[in-house]
């Protein structure tokens, strides 16, 4: 009991908390802002690339962590480097296998995972310097927080662009009713653009520091 209690201590529940609100990798640290901009415009693609995310930090972390002993301070970020790009392959050939059409939409974005500042940041601020089991709930709560703010993203861009929600396995669901366009409604363009992903992401923003004023003071 009092093991299962340290693996869930607060300490450890805050790894995975904190990054989903109080110190969101997105809209609090500023970092994976390229994505939000590229891959928001359906749902699925969204998913698609929060679930990636989330697998190439959390097995990054962990297997950075194990390794963290045995690593040359002169070529860490090397070795990082390669472990990601080896995760990020295995991602793509899974997405080409069993999801190809998600994976040409996501195209040249699954790759540039590897240098996704989140992921490099997690590895050379954590798990070099943590041990395991730390780090992997790190590594989950960073991928949570970064996933949430696009899933948020993707939801409004492409319910306002283009009246749909795409979920994989379900297919694109039509949201707004046709009496609503018969009453004159028109889809936003604006929304299937990537400066529309900044106005969400800004909106988010000031939500987030709205409900949590102590994010204004430490900000």
């Amino acid at each position: 009991m009092a093991e299962r209690e340290a693996l869930f201590s607060k300490k450890n529940k805050k790894l995975i908390t904190d990054p989903i609100n109080f110190n969101n990798p997105v809209t609090i640290q500023v970092l994976g802002i390229c994505s939000a901009l590229a891959v928001t415009v359906q749902m699925d693609n969204a998913i698609i690339m929060s679930l990636a995310v989330i697998f190439v930090m959390v097995i990054g972390n962990l297997v950075v962590s194990l390794m963290r002993n045995i690593i040359p301070s002169r070529i860490k970020i090397i070795v990082q480097l390669v472990i990601v790009a080896s995760l990020v392959i295995i991602v793509d050939q899974v997405l080409q296998a069993y999801v190809y059409s998600v994976s040409k939409q996501l195209s040249v974005f699954v790759g540039l995972i590897i240098t996704n500042c989140i992921i490099m940041g997690r590895l050379e601020a954590y798990a070099l310097g943590n041990k395991p089991w730390g780090s992997i709930l790190d590594g989950l709560g960073n991928g949570l927080g970064y996933g949430l703010v696009l899933l948020v993203v993707a939801f409004f861009k492409e319910v306002f662009g283009s009246g749909t929600l795409t979920i994989p396995g379900l297919g694109k669901m039509t949201v707004i009713p046709p009496a609503v366009y018969e009453a004159g409604y028109e889809n936003n363009g604006l929304m299937l653009l990537p400066p529309s992903s900044l106005i969400i992401v800004a909106i988010y923003i000031w939500v987030q520091k709205s409900k949590n004023p102590e994010l204004i003071e430490d900000h």
